[in-house]
């Protein structure tokens, strides 16, 4: 096998901040640090750590952190060297020269992520959980990428896959032997083995349909005062029947209800008025135990709606949130906020549009969520269905070898899904996504 070049790429998003890195992978990782820096540690680089020291770029230095990762225990298997700087994209680009002139190669999009592939430190769908994370435009989209990534889906088809190549195994093994033989493995095994894959699979699908889902629908929580109109703004948005009434807090649950916007849908949830802090109530009492529900909800969530009572004072809202001033048929003296009144209907089309504007960057985020989903399901569904004809086989007393060549055929649904067996094109392709420095 030839060996490796080293490749060098910007790993922090385009703009200024306080720190920029600079990544390099391969076996000339360590060497190029060291040769465009001076440490404060002789030993600097010769082990796992982070050293301290300056960053020469050929016309100044500058302050440097750098983070040694020798092979193989790092992300590529390669030797990985970080170089934490300042975050001035001018002087970034021109510390990135600096390494290439030393000898380093400029990665393409996703040649990282590719290489953690390629050594086997992950699958292709914990790559494209990488993608996922990359591309994640809300909180859903973010839990159900990382669940990808740390490798949700890859546990399942590990056992899945040893399952179908015992079966396999057996089915092939049991080819040259007559029932009487000890060889011959019975069929009520078989069947019962059979039987075993197929819930495995079930399972694997279920999972992947809860990931998918999850993450493809941006959750908007409405957060205020008890009374401040929340339910009855939910019932008139997703046509729902939560209970409103004068008394606070009747709302305990979080209730949900898919609201379409255009193109667009997400989930909207309906909380539990906030009337106190924790510290002020002890115990573990039902308003508590709703409050904290209610507050898991609005920190978990892609968009909150901060709505209040139009005759009451104008609650703190904090960044990303949109302000609702509901009520506001009741001769309230106004104020900041998008006007509603839920009962009526007036100003609902103008909040929907606020709404769609503000997740307008969960829908491109959604491409992604449904094309990559759609590919592990399409694969799933195929080996189930290979899996489902062994099982009518073995049921029928058919042919063995038919069997095992079913077997086969859902082993290769499963290895496409991890990449064992996806043509390089395929590859090329899904990487090509990645960005620079991924």
């Amino acid at each position: 096998m030839a060996r490796r070049s080293t490749i060098a790429a910007i790993a922090t998003p385009p703009g200024p901040g306080v720190r920029g890195v600079i990544r390099l992978s391969g076996p000339r990782a360590l060497e190029l640090a060291r040769r465009c820096a001076s440490f404060e540690d002789p030993a600097a680089l010769t082990r796992r750590g982070a050293w301290r020291g300056r960053f020469d770029d050929g016309r100044g230095t500058q302050p440097l952190l750098a983070l040694a990762m020798p092979g193989p225990a790092s992300f590529t298997r390669e030797d990985v060297v970080e170089l934490h700087l300042c975050g001035a994209p001018p002087l970034l680009a021109v510390a990135l020269e600096r390494v290439v002139a030393l000898g380093a190669e400029l990665a393409r999009p996703g040649e990282f992520t590719r290489r953690a592939f390629e050594s086997g430190r992950i699958d292709l769908s914990q790559a494209e959980g990488v993608l996922e994370l990359v591309e994640a435009a809300n909180e859903g989209e973010r839990r159900a990428a990382t669940e990808l990534l740390f490798g949700g889906l890859e546990r399942r088809l590990a056992a899945l896959r040893g399952a179908l190549l015992d079966l396999r195994v057996l089915c092939e093994a049991s080819l040259d032997f007559d029932e009487a033989d000890t060889g011959h493995v019975p069929h009520a095994e078989l069947e019962a083995r059979t039987e075993a894959v197929a819930s495995l699979l079930d399972e694997a699908r279920s999972w992947e349909r809860r990931r998918t889902r999850r993450q493809g629908l941006p959750r908007v929580v409405l957060a205020g005062a008890p009374n401040a109109g929340k339910s009855t703004l939910f019932n008139a948005l997703v046509g729902g029947s939560a209970l409103t009434s004068e008394v606070a807090g009747t709302t305990r649950d979080a209730l949900c209800g898919r609201l379409r916007l255009g193109e667009l849908e997400c989930e909207l949830v309906d909380t539990a008025g906030r009337s106190f802090s924790f510290e002020e109530r002890d115990g573990d009492d039902p308003d508590r135990r709703a409050q904290r529900l209610a507050q898991a909800e609005t920190e978990a969530a892609d968009l909150v709606l901060r709505v209040y009572d139009a005759r009451t004072p104008v609650p703190e809202v904090r960044s990303g949130e949109l302000l609702v001033r509901a009520q506001s048929d009741r001769g309230g003296l106004g104020g900041p906020g998008l006007a509603v009144c839920a009962p009526r209907g007036v100003g609902l089309d103008a909040l929907k549009q606020a709404i769609e504007r503000a997740l307008s960057g969960a829908k491109a985020g959604a491409g992604t969520v449904r094309e990559l989903g759609e590919r592990h399901m399409a694969a799933l569904a195929l080996a189930r269905e290979r899996v489902g004809e062994a099982r009518e086989l073995l049921r029928a007393r058919g042919p063995l070898d038919l069997t095992a060549e079913c077997l086969r055929q859902a082993l290769d649904a499963l290895d496409g899904i991890g990449g064992r067996t996806s043509p390089e094109d395929v590859l090329d392709a899904l990487f090509a996504r990645f960005c620079i420095g991924k």
